[in-house]
Parts: structure tokens; C-alpha cells; sequence
């Protein structure tokens, strides 16, 4: 398959590594110095371009990309909401393809899956109150982190005393999130349920950002097979 890179950061250097191992090729990489790059016949080539980029460019560098009628599967967190949303969407009802995740870790999606399993059955036993913390190293600029938000989002809707979630809010019908900024943290994801009489808590950490990355070169696996609007309920099924 051919994959094009869109940011070449750490994580680009990463998802190059781990898709030309598992026999992929690189027909182009853009960064910020090479954005021109796009109108490029290499760019044009790749079955799936894989967007890891700040948030203040990712949804740019997405229209580019399927301008050119590139497959996408972006990563890039703190841009996907609202009016933007609608816009990928109905870009995909016209016949584009976009597969985006807060997080494409293996081990997040499994993390997921428990996360909401465990708000429905919580949603019997409202003396438990449920809060969530994401810690990240320094250089993340968006928070409460996008997997953070999908968690939250993923509880809320299972727990009916629960009405939205709030970074660092103590309403009771808010789903409280508390971001840690620190060192180089990979990222570490925990939601408790806190009672009177005890404590219940689920914890996803990650040792590294590989396995974001080996995860993203999966979706784009998918992608190659796959077309329009796709999540990574979608890649991962539980």
C-alpha cells in the first residue's frame, strides 16, 4: 500500500517505521517546510494518507487531502468538533474518506470498550460518583485530552445522573475531567467511581507513543478496503 505522512514529527518517524515493516511504501511526506507538496503527483499516488498534526492545521491539511482524493485517517486531536464535524461528514456523503480516533491504541480501544461496559452497569448504583483524570507530558497542547473527552463522552451517555462532562467542574450532574501535564508521559488515561463505602477504578497507561502509532498504520490498513465516515468502533469491533 501506499501511504503518504502528513506531519513527520515524532509520530510520523514512528508510523514510518512501523508501516514500511509491515510492507508498506512512503510516496510522501509533508511537514511544514513542504506543504506545497500536496498539489505533488507523489502525494496524489497514496492510497491512504495518515495525518498527525497540530490542531490548528489538521482540519486544512484534511480538505487538501481529500481534495486530491486521498483516503485520510488523522489522528489529530482538539479540531473535530461542531461545524467542522458536519463539514468531514457530509465531505464523506460526497464521496471523501475519513477515519478519525482520539486514539488508535489497541490497547485504548479494549480500554473503551470496558470503560463503557462498566458506566452501564454503573448506572444502577448512583451512590458511586464518577471522575475522570488524563495525564500527558508537556508538549500536548489541547485538554482535556480527545481520548479523555471520548471516555467521558462514552459515560455520560450511559449514566443518567450524568448530563455532560466539564474540565476541573464539581456540578453534580457534570462528569468531572482533571488534566496533569508532566514530563514526557505518554499518556495515562483514569476513571474512578467513588462511594462512601468504596472505590472503584479502570486505568489505561501507555508505556510509549508505538503503539498510537502501529494503530494508525492498522486504520490505514482498513481504510484501503473501506470508504467514507469511518471510527474506530469501526476497526476495533467489541
Amino acid at each position: 500500500m501506499k501511504i503518504a505522512l502528513i506531519g513527520y514529527g515524532k509520530m510520523g518517524r514512528m508510523i514510518e517505521e512501523i508501516a514500511i515493516s509491515r510492507g508498506h511504501v512512503i510516496v510522501c511526506k509533508i511537514d511544514i517546510d513542504n506543504t506545497q507538496d500536496f498539489d505533488s503527483d507523489a502525494f496524489g499516488s497514496a492510497d491512504v494518507a495518515i495525518e498527525f498534526t497540530a490542531p490548528s492545521v489538521a482540519a486544512g491539511n484534511v480538505r487538501k487531502a481529500m481534495e486530491r482524493g486521498v483516503k485520510v485517517v488523522s489522528g489529530s486531536t482538539g479540531w473535530l468538533k461542531d461545524e467542522v464535524l458536519e463539514e468531514m461528514m457530509e465531505r464523506c456523503r460526497k464521496g471523501a474518506s475519513l477515519m478519525w480516533s482520539s486514539n488508535y491504541s489497541v490497547g485504548v480501544a479494549i480500554f473503551r470498550a470496558v470503560n463503557r461496559h462498566l458506566a452501564r452497569i454503573m448506572n444502577n448504583y448512583p451512590q458511586y460518583d464518577v471522575n475522570l483524570v488524563e495525564t500527558h507530558h508537556v508538549h500536548k497542547l489541547d485538554a482535556p485530552s480527545g481520548t479523555a473527552i471520548t471516555l467521558a463522552e462514552q459515560a455520560v451517555a450511559e449514566l443518567d445522573r450524568k448530563n455532560r462532562w466539564g474540565l476541573h467542574e464539581t456540578a453534580a450532574d457534570v462528569l468531572r475531567i482533571d488534566d496533569v501535564r508532566q514530563g514526557e508521559v505518554a499518556g495515562i488515561h483514569t476513571v474512578t467511581y467513588d462511594s462512601a463505602e468504596d472505590y472503584i477504578e479502570i486505568k489505561h497507561s501507555a508505556y510509549n507513543r508505538r503503539g498510537f502509532a502501529l494503530g494508525a498504520v492498522l486504520a490505514a490498513e482498513f481504510m484501503a478496503d473501506h470508504h467514507g465516515w469511518q471510527t474506530i468502533d469501526d476497526l476495533f469491533r467489541f
